[in-house]
């Protein structure tokens, strides 16, 4: 259901707004019946130490941009003491993890069936923030974790249900910088807290073939880790659970998080499953962290390696962590999809897929993300036994650089700056259309993605005259370019552009005219603004 485009004042803040229910919702009345009283304990004493936390989060960055850059901490228990999990026999195989917008049936119900040993239904960055999607996804979550999740083949007039097997389903709340509004009047409530607390209210142990399973996102220090193991006891308590029965794996995604994995852990450890590497909100995270570094502007997205230092010297490190305390290490996405009307493009994609699983894989980490049926196959090959978790590095370096400036690597071009703003504009107008991820130009762009771009444009403005773009003639760009008056003249052109090959159907886009100028509008100001959080 697309979100419908109406007035300026809505248009302009229409992605920032905090989600909420529709007019005339009463929580009381529209909510399952004992939700809100199953909430609102959970509210009193989670909330406020959410906010405590995001505003946590504010001061790191500023201390960053001040010069103060994330460090590791000092030795503790976590660091020091032999401790170790016990993985649960039903996640020893987690060579390749699924994962898609929760509020996509058919794609659900495809990932479980596509035989992934796992499954990640995701309420996060690939399911635009919008109460109808938020539904959706968490009436398909049930039916997925109860077995009977289904959606319509429209083409061969038949319906299609999950088939039994051993895939492991995994769940992605909303992260802790999010906000969810009118349930509680007057206030606002964390939205990782009411993802989870409303997926497991519903939830009867019974119906499910592992623990109910969440994967945390956008974490950005070890002591937000206290949060979740909190909560999830917290949730125990109220239905009668083991203290640790809900589960749960962990993105590593910010800059700050990459310095404090091993006490993350640690204060998870009695649900923690494995730890994964989230490279794009990764990058996302190191430009803006590191946003007053001339020396950080990065080069066009896509001439990045997947090798380059800055992820590898991080790759390596996870599983040092995660095998020392028993945990899995999985490996990030790759963007590139392939096509099943594109013969080079599938080829194509399939092998940047093997190429960069296998370095994953001599990473020793013990599987991959992947975000397509096709993936799967290849994905779990390069991975030659179910898990790595016997194997460590020789002689890791205590505390590994991971940091390193990304010197030497790909190009600086006008036209990686034009597919920047090319791809902020539709992957927008995706959102104001109801899609939190969008197959753009071949790549999967999502709210991950979208934020680098947005960054990237951001440096090369700040940097102008510092860092050299190279034009489209291969010459120089003067000194002086990538001005805002420059960038503003781009996101004109591509919008014309993009609009002229809307009309003559060479692009697939949903959208109108309409939706497509208030992406452009939205996007720039976000820029201009300084808007960089996920949002």
């Amino acid at each position: 259901m697309p979100i419908p485009f109406t007035s300026a004042s809505t248009e302009e803040n229409c992605i920032s707004e905090i989600n909420r229910p529709p007019e005339g919702f009463d929580p009381h009345r529209d909510l399952p019946a004992g939700l809100l009283e199953f909430l609102l304990p959970l509210h009193s004493t989670f909330t406020p130490r959410q906010k405590k936390l995001v505003a946590m989060r504010e001061a790191k960055l500023s201390a960053a941009h001040a010069g103060e850059l994330p460090a590791y901490l000092g030795p503790s228990d976590a660091t020091v003491a032999p401790w170790k999990i016990a993985l649960p026999e039903w996640c020893l195989d987690q060579r390749n993890q699924m994962t898609g917008p929760a509020d996509d049936a058919e794609l659900c119900v495809k990932m479980i069936n596509s035989s992934a040993p796992g499954v990640m239904l995701d309420l996060e960055d690939s399911t635009a923030n919008f109460w109808p999607n938020l539904e959706r996804g968490v009436s398909n979550i049930l039916a997925a974790l109860r077995g009977t999740l289904t959606y319509d083949d429209r083409k061969r007039q038949r319906t299609v249900g999950l088939q039994p097997g051993k895939t492991v389903i995994l769940l992605r709340p909303r992260g802790l910088h999010l906000h969810q509004a009118g349930l509680v009047e007057g206030e606002l409530l964390a939205a990782s807290l009411f993802d989870v607390a409303r997926i497991a209210f519903h939830v009867n142990p019974q119906e499910l073939k592992n623990p109910l399973t969440f994967y945390i996102p956008k974490s950005e220090s070890a002591d937000e880790a206290l949060w979740w193991r909190d909560l999830f006891q917290a949730i125990a308590r109220s239905k009668n659970w083991p203290h640790d029965y809900i589960k749960c794996m962990a993105l590593v995604e910010s800059h700050p998080l990459a310095f404090e994995m091993e006490e993350f852990a640690y204060h998870l450890r009695e649900h923690i499953l494995g730890l994964n590497l989230g490279r794009w909100d990764y990058m996302a995270s190191l430009i803006h962290f590191n946003l007053n570094d001339s020396h950080w502007v990065l080069p066009d997205r896509n001439t990045i390696p997947y090798n380059v230092p800055f992820f590898q010297n991080l790759r390596e490190r996870i599983p040092e962590i995660c095998h020392k305390h028993g945990l899995l290490a999985i490996g990030g996405m790759t963007a590139l999809f392939p096509s099943r009307q594109d013969d080079d493009l599938n080829t194509r994609a399939l092998s940047v897929l093997a190429a960069d699983k296998k370095n994953e894989a001599m990473s020793l980490m013990d599987g991959a993300w992947t975000g397509h049926p096709d993936q799967n196959e290849v994905a779990v090959a390069q991975f030659p036994f179910p898990n790595q978790l016997a194997r460590s590095p020789a002689n890791p370096p205590a505390h590994p650089d991971l940091r390193p400036a990304p010197e030497g690597v790909g190009t600086r071009t006008l036209a990686g700056t034009r597919a920047a703003v090319r791809t902020v504009i539709r992957y927008r107008n995706g959102v104001l259309n109801g899609k939190g991820a969008s197959l753009l130009d071949g790549y999967m762009e999502d709210l991950a993605t979208d934020r680098i771009y947005r960054l990237m444009i951001a440096q090369r403005m700040l940097h102008r005259d510092k860092v050299e773009i190279t034009g489209d003639d291969g010459q120089a760009l003067p000194s002086n370019a990538h001005s805002s008056e420059m960038i503003t003249r781009l996101f004109d052109e591509e919008l014309r552009r993009i609009l002229g090959e809307l009309a003559a159907g060479k692009l697939k886009d949903a959208g109108t005219e309409e939706t497509f100028g208030a992406a452009r509008r939205r996007s720039e100001d976000m820029i201009t603004h300084g808007e960089f959080n996920p949002q």
